[in-house]
């Protein structure tokens, strides 16, 4: 059985929702990501590649775009800086918490073998779960639990990672293997990760297509495959019943050579 992620709400104070999501689906468009893995749901959230959640700020960072809030005009507020695959978290954020409070059973258990993968390794930041709290943290991550099975998430804005987290409760029916490898994926999302398989989704999906590069969108990330298998990798777009929640090493590689 195969999974498909699902996305979650967000209110954009300010602006227009139609004009908002019209320049975000314009900048993904001109990052080169195709119109068919672009979505915007009935909840007025865009998503690209299934389970990406893109603010605006973020889609503005995709195409270079910088030095903008949300009421300015594009002319003479705009610089421009090169850009690798995604956004990623900023080498001064040493702490990101995350905000488990949510989660009981099933889910509370997966989330700390999530938090675990990343804390397992010497990276440039650490994960610590916390209760509500955002003291001493450099960052903080939100974890709600609304919907079936699947999760959303999003990618990093202004070198902090995305702040939510999705994960459907019905995910935890699918045993603690699977629900750790679901959050692990989306917490992959929040520090800058693509899909192993973005160019075709078919791989993990067994349907879909290319969700694009753009040549700022999915840059291979040195020492890691170059193509994709069946859960060859926690980061491939789509979850089964074998996923086992576990870093592959080419995960681990791109884990080390970024962070």
């Amino acid at each position: 059985m195969f999974l498909f992620a699902c996305g979650e709400s967000e209110v954009i104070d300010g602006a227009e929702l139609e004009t908002v999501n019209q320049e975000i689906v314009d900048n993904l468009l001109a990052a080169g990501y195709p119109d068919s893995e672009i979505e915007v749901g009935d909840d007025g959230v865009v998503i690209v590649g299934g389970d990406a959640v893109v603010t605006l700020a973020a889609s503005r960072e995709m195409i270079g775009l910088d030095g903008h809030d949300d009421h300015d005009d594009h002319d003479g507020a705009t610089q421009f800086r090169q850009y690798r695959t995604t956004n990623l978290v900023s080498p001064d954020v040493a702490v990101i918490c995350i905000d488990g409070s949510a989660y009981t059973g099933t889910m509370s258990t997966a989330l700390d073998k999530a938090i675990a993968n990343y804390t397992s390794l010497n990276l440039s930041f650490d994960m610590v779960r916390t209760n509500g709290s955002d003291a001493g943290c450099d960052a903080e991550i939100v974890m709600t639990a609304k919907g079936g099975a699947g999760g959303s998430s999003g990618f990093p804005e202004g070198g902090l990672p995305y702040p939510t987290v999705n994960v459907g409760k019905s995910t935890a029916n699918y045993g603690l293997a699977v629900a750790t490898h679901v959050i692990t994926h989306e917490l992959g999302h929040c520090i800058g990760f693509r899909h192993t398989d973005y160019y075709n989704r078919a791989i993990s999906c067994g349907t879909g297509g290319n969700e694009g590069d753009a040549g700022v969108g999915a840059i291979h990330i040195p020492g890691t495959p170059t193509d994709a298998v069946l859960n060859g990798s926690v980061m491939n777009s789509c979850f089964n019943q074998g996923s086992t929640g576990q870093w592959t090493p080419g995960d681990l590689t791109a884990l080390n050579t970024l962070y």
